[in-house]
């Protein structure tokens, strides 16, 4: 109840407080490509239940059937201009927000993936489904999408294990650090998701 809560009010004071950038977002991105700004897109969330995911759009309309598909790095040329502001400062995440306030996602918590990843994990993976998808979380403030996919999954893993109130006021410390520095945004030659071998 006392997360739930911290979730609820964390969520509407932000997009409260973010609403005259998320629209200056929108018409920007309206302006620069086609298509609709909030990209939605089906993750797995808690206990495997699929939910639709927003997020401002940060490539071409249709990216993720063309080129590499669901795979992006730095330099994709399928991401636009203003996508690429959105992504280095994470705005682009801000839509979030909407499904924390409807109980699909929490502020901390193993960022959500798509079922194409999902069907890959063995049973220790799963656990990362034993809570919410969250925003921020312990894998996201230690090195993001720089790491190999099988260490965020450990990563996450041990969250579930320590949580606690102590452990999210360091992630959200770490998360602000982060987002100043704007580092791991793109998997590399290390990072990122490349197939059923984790």
């Amino acid at each position: 109840m006392i997360r739930r809560a911290f979730d609820v009010t964390v969520a509407a004071a932000a997009l409260a407080l973010s609403a005259p950038l998320l629209a200056a977002a929108v018409i920007a991105i309206r302006l620069e490509s086609p298509g609709p700004a909030i990209y939605r897109q089906r993750r797995v969330g808690r206990h495997g239940v699929e939910f639709e995911v927003r997020k401002l759009r940060t490539m071409v309309a249709g990216a993720e059937r063309m080129g590499a598909g669901i795979v992006v790095d730095v330099g994709d040329a399928r991401i636009t201009r203003v996508g690429a502001l959105l992504r280095r400062t994470s705005l682009d995440e801000l839509p979030n927000l909407i499904n924390v306030l409807r109980g699909e996602m929490s502020i901390i918590g193993p960022r959500p993936t798509v079922a194409e990843q999902v069907v890959h994990y063995t049973e220790r993976q799963r656990r990362r489904l034993e809570v919410k998808p969250g925003i921020t979380g312990w894998a996201q403030v230690n090195g993001r999408t720089s790491l190999p996919w099988s260490e965020r999954i450990e990563l996450d893993i041990y969250y579930i294990e320590h949580r606690s109130l102590a452990l999210d006021a360091r992630i959200l410390a770490r998360t602000v650090r982060v987002l100043m520095h704007g580092g791991g945004l793109y998997g590399g030659d290390t990072g990122g998701w490349d197939g059923p071998a984790m």
